[in-house]
């Protein structure tokens, strides 16, 4: 049988670096297929040339056997090839049937209104999902919006889809019903490429699996003949990854008490709605949520950079319910944002700037009204080699670093005040294996040194792993607390979607 994919040594290089390098691999009819690769390593370069955003230097992409060119995503889509990227491509205001038929070719002026919302709910019925097609996208779940990016390509027919880290935002409930869905389409002989960090999900759901580094395609491996450990071993290869060993030492004292906290957002909307939240000292507070249920505003709150509309946030005994970034900073609250190139850093200065953003004024930094540049650059050295940055050549910016790089200057300037509390909001999404533990070794090492971190993640795996004890949030409100030692990712998934630990003994 005919591959639907055939791509042979394609290459693809930007000024300076060689992105791909002889990149091949196939993907059958009816196929699963994974693709798995540290940051850097060429997923998402691969992706744009097979979806048209790129063109190859060299090299060939067949479909069904015939060669194509590819100038455009459109020229892709006609190929029947199509992508659920992480950022879903949704207008919020517009309505679900009014998202699905923007995506669609050759849609006339005046057209047959319920003959498109019956061809819809035709197939959002095959599929058993559950999709209001009047409600605005606002309104909805981000596990829904995915289920309508995905509805979008198979009404165009899409033979071959690829979703990037599809799984990052759902909760495990909603994972499930992804995995059924996607088995349901290869037995209708469609096929997926997956990317995702996750061994479990990889293990799961995978025919085959791909390993790229560095550029290039090193083994495409069927189900049987891989396992977790052989995986990890292909992806990282001869790097190190870091080791670290979670205390169970955690203190009775409260360094943070958050008490009955609302915050509205832009639409005057409740992000957190009377939470209460208690931090102990030297512990690693884990906060379980779909996307979008607040976790956001919490850490804004947290360090200065959104206001409250009633409730208190005490610091030991400091009052700090509305204090700005700078006076958080000063309390000794550190924070790793979600976003971390768009907040976490200036992308445009070096790394030796980026480090000393917060303490620029301080007189280690300074001579006079002067920069003093020695020292600045001493600090940037010394902060590089400690925590294990890879940068590139004095006075490169620091947004040609690698994800993982960039989280480690963050991480390295956050930390370099001695916080007593972290804020981490998501601080391994899209990092491999080893950059992520070595986020979890800082995390770690700094709760024995006293540290107090509040960890918002989105991976139950993640969190079981770190975490002292785990919060719960959904729609702005705590749900309750559980032990990782003695829960279940089914309890936490439960409460991640509304339900109380009472609604479920």
């Amino acid at each position: 049988m005919t591959d639907i994919l055939q791509i042979e040594n394609i290459r693809k290089t930007f000024p300076g670096v060689v992105a791909l390098d002889n990149v091949s691999f196939s993907v059958a009819p009816g196929e699963i297929h994974t693709l798995l690769g540290e940051n850097g390593a060429g997923k998402s370069t691969l992706m744009n040339v097979l979806t048209g955003l790129y063109h190859p230097d060299r090299g060939e992409i067949n479909i069904s056997g015939k060669q194509v060119h590819f100038t455009s995503p459109r020229d892709s889509l006609k190929c029947g090839i199509g992508m659920v990227h992480q950022h879903f491509m949704l207008v919020p205001a517009h309505s679900v049937f009014e998202n699905i038929l923007l995506a669609l070719d050759d849609v006339p002026n005046f057209f047959n209104r319920s003959a498109y919302k019956e061809k819809i709910e035709k197939l959002i019925a095959e599929f058993d999902l559950e999709l209001d097609l009047n409600l605005p996208v606002w309104k909805l779940s981000i596990g829904a919006q995915q289920w309508i990016e995905l509805i979008k390509l198979l009404l165009r027919d899409c033979q071959l889809l690829i979703l990037d880290e599809p799984t990052a935002v759902l909760t495990p409930q909603e994972t499930e019903r992804l995995f059924a869905v996607l088995q349901r389409l290869k037995g209708q002989g469609k096929s997926i490429i997956f990317i995702s960090h996750k061994m479990r999900e990889v293990m799961e759901i995978s025919d085959r699996v791909t390993i790229l580094k560095k550029g290039c395609s090193i083994a495409t491996l069927a189900r049987g003949d891989f396992d977790e450990s052989k995986l990890a071993a292909l992806m990282i290869g001869t790097d190190k990854v870091p080791q670290w060993q979670k205390s169970l030492q955690m203190s009775d004292e409260l360094v943070l008490d958050i008490q009955n906290l609302s915050v509205q957002n832009d639409r005057g909307l409740a992000d957190l709605d009377d939470f209460s939240l208690e931090l102990k000292k030297g512990e690693i507070l884990g906060i379980a949520g779909v996307a979008g249920n607040g976790q956001k505003a919490l850490a804004e709150v947290l360090t200065g950079l959104k206001k409250t509309n009633q409730g208190k946030i005490m610091a030991g005994a400091e009052d700090i319910t509305n204090s700005n970034a700078r006076y958080s900073y000063i309390a000794g609250i550190a924070h790793i944002p979600e976003d971390r190139k768009t907040i976490g850093i200036a992308p445009d200065m070096d790394v030796a700037d980026n480090l000393i953003m917060k303490s620029f004024k301080n007189r280690l930094f300074t001579s006079g009204i002067f920069q003093n540049k020695k020292a600045i650059r001493q600090n940037a050295d010394d902060k590089i080699e400690q925590f294990a940055i890879k940068t590139g050549p004095d006075g490169t910016p620091v947004r040609y670093l690698s994800g993982g790089n960039i989280q480690k200057v963050i991480i390295a300037r956050e930390l370099s005040e001695h916080p007593t509390v972290l804020v981490a909001l998501y601080p391994t999404r899209g990092l491999d294996i080893g950059s992520a533990e070595y986020v979890h070794k800082v995390i770690a090492d700094g709760a024995d040194r006293g540290m107090s971190t509040i960890l918002i993640a989105e991976d139950l795996d993640e969190l079981l792993k770190l975490s002292d004890r785990i919060a719960v949030m959904f729609r702005g409100k705590l749900i309750g607390y559980v032990d990782p030692r003695n829960t279940t990712r089914e309890k936490i998934g439960l409460m991640m979607s509304g339900e109380t630990p009472g609604d479920m003994s």
